[in-house]
C-alpha cells in the first residue's frame, strides 16, 4: 500500500483491518497470537469486541457507531455523488469475516474537493443497515480513503429477486478461494459500476466502521434503490461462513440522518 506512512495510527489500523492487508508489523503478529480475533458468534461476537483488544473499546464506546436504522431526520437536496470508478478488480479474498474485492487504483469518490479512493467492497448478510426499519438479504460497502486516512462508505442493499449476473462472476470464486489467500477476480470496470443503482438517490450521515476498531468519523453514503440478489445467491455468501456476518443495530444517539 503506497504513502503508508501518511495515514494516522487509528486510520491506518482500522484501513488494514477493513481492507484485509496481510502486511503486518512483528508486534501486530505478535499481537493476534495472544489476544483473541474479532467474530461474529461466541465468545468474539459483536457484544464482546470491545473486551477482545483495547483498541477496540470505541465499539462499545462510540456515540456514532454503525450500522443504524436508517430513518431520515433531514430533507435536502444532496448532489449527486461525484464517483469516477475506472478500474476494475485487483483480487479477491476470503478474509475471515467477508469476502472482499480489492481494487485497482485510480477509481475515486470525490467529496468537498478531496479524492477518496476505492480500496475494496465487501458484503454482509443480512445487511448491517436497515433502511425505516427494513432488513435486506445483502448488503454491499464500497469502502474510501483519503491519503491522510479519511474515510467514506458506500452501501449498496440486495433485496430478493433476479440473480445478479455481477455477483455471480464474485460467487463463481467462492468454493475456490483458500482463506487468508488472495486469488484473481477478473472484474472489469463496467462490473464494478453495474453494483451501483441506476437511481442514485441516497441517505448521507456520519458514522463507523461495522468492524474493529470501530472507528468513528466515517462518512457514510447508503443507496435507497436495492438491486437484486437470488434466494440461492444470498444463501451461498451465508453458508460459506456458517453463521450470518452482520453486526447489530447501533443506537442512533441523536444524529442527523439526511435524504
Amino acid at each position: 500500500m503506497k504513502n503508508i506512512t501518511k495515514y494516522s495510527a487509528i486510520a491506518l489500523t482500522a484501513l488494514l483491518l477493513i481492507t484485509g492487508c496481510n502486511k503486518t508489523t512483528p508486534e501486530t503478529e505478535k499481537e493476534v497470537h495472544h489476544k483473541k480475533h474479532w467474530g461474529y458468534t461466541g465468545d468474539v461476537a459483536p457484544s464482546h469486541w470491545s473486551e477482545l483488544n483495547e483498541n477496540f473499546k470505541m465499539c462499545s464506546q462510540g456515540k456514532m457507531q454503525t450500522p443504524i436504522n436508517i430513518i431520515p431526520t433531514t430533507d435536502v437536496e444532496l448532489p449527486a455523488l461525484n464517483l469516477n470508478y475506472t478500474t476494475g478488480s485487483k483480487s479477491i479474498i476470503d478474509n475471515g469475516h467477508t469476502v472482499q474485492v480489492n481494487i485497482t487504483d485510480g477509481s475515486v469518490l470525490k467529496i468537498d474537493g478531496a479524492d477518496y479512493k476505492l480500496k475494496q467492497f465487501h458484503f454482509h448478510t443480512p445487511s448491517e443497515n436497515n433502511i425505516n426499519s427494513k432488513s435486506f438479504p445483502l448488503e454491499a460497502h464500497f469502502v474510501h480513503a483519503t491519503d491522510d486516512g479519511k474515510l467514506a462508505v458506500i452501501a449498496v442493499m440486495f433485496k430478493e429477486g433476479a440473480e445478479n449476473a455481477t455477483l455471480a462472476k464474485i460467487w463463481k470464486k467462492l468454493p475456490l478461494l483458500k482463506r487468508g489467500t488472495e486469488a484473481k477476480c477478473g472484474l472489469t470496470a463496467d462490473e464494478v459500476n453495474s453494483l451501483m443503482p441506476t437511481n442514485k438517490d441516497y441517505y448521507k450521515f456520519t458514522g463507523s466502521l461495522t468492524t474493529p476498531p470501530c472507528s468513528e468519523d466515517v462518512k457514510w453514503h447508503v443507496y435507497k434503490t436495492p438491486l437484486t440478489v437470488s434466494k440461492a445467491q444470498a444463501s451461498a455468501f451465508t453458508a460459506l461462513f456458517g453463521h450470518p456476518n452482520n453486526r447489530p443495530i447501533q443506537d442512533t444517539n441523536k444524529r442527523v440522518i439526511e435524504e
